[in-house]
C-alpha cells in the first residue's frame, strides 16, 4: 500500500512539470492519432485488393492499381505524421528533463549546509544527472509508444467491428488477460528498480569521493579496502540490476503468448465466417491482420510499463530532492547592510547539529569595529562552528548575532556574506584562467587590480612562472598547483575585494614559514580599520590581536590579549607552551612564566 502510495505520488508530483507543455501533448496525440488511424486504414484496402482477385483470369487489375495508389499516399502521410509525433515527443520529454534538473540544481543552491553536510556530493551527483537520464528514457518510449498503442488498440476495435462485431467480442474477452499479466508484473518491478537507483547512486557516490581523495587512499595503502567496498556495491548493483531486468523481462514473452491466444481465436473463428459466407477472404485477411496489430500494442505499452517503472522511481529521487525544506527564507524587509563598520555583537547563542549534543550554550561576545579577534582552541570546541554562524551558513538555536546592531535573520544573506571576506584552509578554485578565479568576488575588477592583489598576497611570482601568467587555465581545484599556492590565490582574492570584515581559517596553513610572515604583515595592513575574526591553531600567528578567545566544548573558558592571557597562566598558556620549547620562547614570554 505504501508503495502504491509513493508511485502514484510521484507521478502526480511528475504530471506538474509534464502539464507545461499540454499543447506540445495535444499536437503529439493528434499526430499519433492520425499515424495510428491510417496505419489502420492499410488492411482495409489490403482486403478490398484482395478482394478484387476472384479467380484466375478474373481479376480487377484498374481497381488493385487504383488502390496501390492510395495506399502510397496513405504510407506517405502516416510516415509524416510519426516523424511529427517522434519531434513534439522528443521535445517534451527532453524539456521536462531540463526543467527538473534546472529545479533540482536550484534546489541545491538553496539548501540549508545541514543537508549537503549529511548527504555525499556524489549521490546529489547522480540524482541530477544519472537519474534524470533515466526518467528521459522512460518518458521518451512512454510518449512515443504509449499515446500510438492506445490509439492503435482503440481503433482497431473500432474497424474489426465494423467490419464483424462477434469476431471483435472474441479478441475482447481475451484483452483484460493481457492486462492483468502486464499489471502483475509491473507491480512487482517498482521495487526493484528503485533499489537499483539508489545503489547506483551509492556507488556514483563512492567513485566520486575515492578520485577526489585519491592521493590520501594511495598513501595510507586503502586500495584493497576500497576495492572491497566498491565490490560489495557492484555486487548489490549486480543482483538488484538482474532482478529488475529477469521480472521486466518476463512482461513481453508473457503478453506474447496471451496475443498469440487472441490471434488464433480470430484465426478460428473468421474462418469458420469466412466459409459460413459471413465474411470475404479479403475481409478475413483485414481481420487478421487487425488481430496481428491489435496484439503488438500490448507488447510495446507492456514494455512501456517497465520503463515507466523504472523511470517513476528515479523521478521520486529527483522530485524529493527537490521538495527539500530550503534554507529559511529571507524576510520581505531584510535589510542591506550598506557601508558596514564592523559591530558585531553574539548575545546567549545556544547551538548544536544535533539535538542529542549541545555544542555551543549561552555564548556572548561583544566586538567593536576594526577589532581584531582570535579564536583559538582544542579541535571540536566550536571555532569553524562559530565562523558558520557569523556567515549564517547555519542559523542560531537560541540567542541573536547582530552586525552594526541587526539581527543578521534580519539581514540579507548576501549582503552579509558580501561583508566577509573568506580565507578557509581548505581551498577552492574553479575551472578557468588564474585572473577569473581572483576575479570571483570582484567581476569588474580590472587586469591591474588583479596583478595588485596577487602582489599584495605574494602570489604574483609564482603566477608570472607559470605557462601563460595570469591566462594560465587551471582545472577544477586547482590541479597542478601546490596547496599552498592554491591558498595564496585565495588570499588574493579576498585582498582584491577588501571586505569591510574579515575571517581567516587557519589561512596560512598550506604555506611556508618564508612566506608566512610576508602574508601575515600583508594582512595586518588588510586587518587595519576592519573587524576580523582569525582562527589559528599556530598560537605564533595572532600575538597581535586585539583579543583572543579560548573556546572549549562551546564556551568562551579565557579571554585577553596575548601578554594577558600568559599571565594567567591558564589554558591558553598551556596550549602556547606546547608549541614552543623554553629555548624558542621569547625572552619577554619567559617572564610570565
Amino acid at each position: 500500500m505504501a508503495k502504491n502510495k509513493k508511485q502514484s505520488g510521484t507521478l502526480k508530483k511528475l504530471m506538474r512539470y509534464i502539464r507545461k507543455y499540454t499543447w506540445l501533448i495535444m499536437a503529439s496525440l493528434l499526430f499519433a492519432a492520425i499515424s495510428a488511424i491510417l496505419t489502420l486504414y492499410v488492411p482495409i484496402l489490403t482486403g478490398r485488393a484482395i478482394d478484387c482477385i476472384v479467380a484466375a483470369g478474373q481479376v480487377d487489375f484498374q481497381g488493385i492499381f487504383s488502390i496501390i495508389k492510395t495506399m502510397l499516399i496513405v504510407v506517405c502521410i502516416t510516415a509524416a505524421a510519426q516523424w511529427l509525433m517522434n519531434v513534439c515527443n522528443n521535445r517534451i520529454t527532453y524539456q521536462i528533463v531540463r526543467d527538473m534538473r534546472m529545479d533540482a540544481f536550484a534546489k541545491i543552491e538553496i539548501l540549508p549546509l545541514k543537508y549537503l553536510d549529511a548527504h555525499s556530493y556524489g549521490e546529489l551527483v547522480s540524482r541530477v544527472i544519472a537519474d534524470a537520464d533515466q526518467v528521459a528514457d522512460g518518458l521518451l518510449m512512454g510518449f512515443t509508444q504509449f499515446f500510438t498503442g492506445i490509439i492503435t488498440i482503440l481503433g482497431t476495435l473500432c474497424f474489426m467491428v465494423s467490419i464483424h462485431y462477434k469476431i471483435a467480442l472474441v479478441v475482447i474477452c481475451i484483452t483484460p488477460v493481457s492486462l492483468f499479466v502486464a499489471s502483475f508484473i509491473a507491480k512487482r518491478t517498482f521495487t526493484m528498480f528503485k533499489r537499483q537507483s539508489e545503489t547506483r547512486g551509492e556507488q556514483t557516490a563512492l567513485v566520486e569521493e575515492m578520485v577526489a581523495n585519491q592521493k590520501v587512499v594511495q598513501a595510507f595503502g586503502r586500495e584493497e579496502q576500497v576495492l572491497g567496498r566498491f565490490d560489495e556495491i557492484n555486487g548489490r548493483l549486480q543482483k538488484y540490476s538482474l532482478e529488475a531486468t529477469f521480472f521486466s523481462s518476463l512482461t513481453n514473452p508473457c503478453t506474447r503468448f496471451v496475443n498469440s491466444l487472441v490471434y488464433t481465436g480470430v484465426g478460428i473463428f473468421g474462418a469458420v465466417s469466412a466459409v459460413m459466407g459471413q465474411i470475404s477472404v479479403g475481409q478475413l485477411a483485414s481481420f487478421l491482420s487487425y488481430a496481428n496489430q491489435y496484439t503488438k500494442p500490448f507488447n510495446e505499452i507492456s514494455g512501456v510499463v517497465t520503463e515507466l517503472q523504472n523511470a517513476l522511481a528515479c523521478a521520486g529521487r529527483i522530485l524529493d530532492l527537490i521538495e527539500e525544506e530550503p534554507q529559511v527564507p529571507e524576510d520581505k524587509d531584510a535589510a542591506v547592510l550598506h557601508d558596514v563598520r564592523g559591530n558585531v555583537t553574539l548575545e546567549h547563542v545556544d547551538f548544536s547539529y544535533t539535538k542529542e549534543q549541545n555544542l555551543i550554550k549561552d555564548f556572548n561576545l561583544k566586538v567593536l569595529p576594526g577589532q581584531r579577534i582570535a579564536i583559538v582552541g582544542p579541535t571540536g570546541c566550536g571555532k569553524t562552528t562559530l565562523i558558520n554562524l557569523l556567515m549564517r551558513f547555519y542559523d542560531v538555536d537560541g540567542g541573536a548575532i547582530t552586525v552594526d546592531c541587526e539581527d543578521i535573520r534580519h539581514i540579507t544573506r548576501g549582503s552579509l556574506r558580501t561583508s566577509y571576506g573568506m580565507v578557509l584552509q581548505e581551498t577552492w578554485l574553479r575551472e578557468g584562467t588564474i585572473l577569473d578565479n581572483i576575479k570571483m568576488g570582484v567581476s569588474h575588477a580590472t587586469r591591474e587590480d588583479v596583478i595588485q592583489a596577487a602582489k599584495a598576497s605574494h602570489a604574483h611570482s609564482f603566477i608570472k612562472r607559470l605557462p601563460k601568467g595570469y591566462d594560465t587555465w587551471i582545472t577544477e581545484d586547482g590541479g597542478g598547483l601546490s596547496q599552498g599556492q592554491k591558498q595564496l590565490l585565495c588570499i588574493a582574492r579576498v585582498m582584491l575585494s577588501l571586505p569591510p570584515m574579515l575571517i581567516l581559517d587557519e589561512a596560512t596553513s598550506s604555506i611556508d614559514t618564508r612566506t608566512e610572515l610576508k602574508i601575515q604583515n600583508a594582512f595586518a595592513k588588510m586587518m587595519e580599520g576592519r573587524t576580523s575574526f582569525i582562527v589559528a591553531h599556530r598560537l605564533s600567528t595572532i600575538k597581535e590581536a586585539d583579543a583572543i578567545l579560548v573556546m572549549k566544548d562551546g564556551h568562551i573558558l579565557e579571554q585577553g590579549n596575548h601578554e594577558e592571557l600568559l599571565r594567567q597562566n591558564g589554558f591558553y598558556a598551556k596550549l602556547y607552551n606546547s608549541q614552543f620549547t623554553a629555548t624558542q620562547r621569547m625572552p619577554e614570554e619567559k617572564n610570565y612564566q
